[in-house]
C-alpha cells in the first residue's frame, strides 16, 4: 500500500476511480472499505464505477487470456444504460482533478481500463503507473 500511495502521489493523482465489478482484494489493504481510508489518510478522493468493472464472464476470459473474448464481452458491458452513464461520470471526474483508474490488473496490456479509455476516452492523456 505504502508503494501505491507513493506513486500515486508522486504522479499527481488527487482521485482514485475504482472500475474493478467486485472491489474486493486478497491483497492487503486492496478492499474497497480500507482502500477509501487510505486514500483518504493521503489525500486523495476515491469513487467506485462498478458498471465499468468487467462482468465475470470478461474476468475468466482475462484470466485464461482469451484477448478477443474479453474485448467482445467488455464492449457489450460498456453498452448498458448504467456503464453508459458511468462512463459519462468518469469522465467528468477526470476533468475536474488528476485521476488514475484502478483494477485487478497491474499491466494495462491486459486489462479493461486499456479497452474502457479506447472505448469511451480515446484522446484522453495516460500515464501507466505501474507497467
Amino acid at each position: 500500500m505504502a508503494e501505491f500511495l507513493h506513486a500515486l502521489s508522486s504522479a499527481g493523482v488527487e482521485r482514485v476511480i475504482d472500475v474493478r465489478a467486485l472491489p474486493l482484494s486478497r491483497r492487503p489493504g486492496f478492499s474497497k472499505s480500507a482502500l477509501k481510508a487510505a486514500l483518504a489518510e493521503a489525500g486523495i478522493d476515491y469513487v467506485h464505477l462498478r458498471a465499468l468493472g468487467t462482468p465475470a464472464a470478461g474476468r475468466e476470459a482475462a484470466r485464461k487470456g482469451r484477448t478477443a473474448d474479453l474485448r467482445r464481452i467488455y464492449a457489450s458491458q460498456l453498452e448498458l444504460p448504467e456503464a453508459i452513464a458511468e462512463g459519462a461520470q468518469m469522465v467528468d471526474l477526470a476533468l475536474e482533478k488528476p485521476s488514475a483508474l484502478l483494477c485487478y490488473e497491474r499491466e494495462p496490456a491486459g486489462c479493461h481500463r486499456s479497452l474502457l479509455l479506447e472505448s469511451i476516452a480515446p484522446e484522453a492523456e495516460i500515464t501507466h503507473l505501474f507497467a
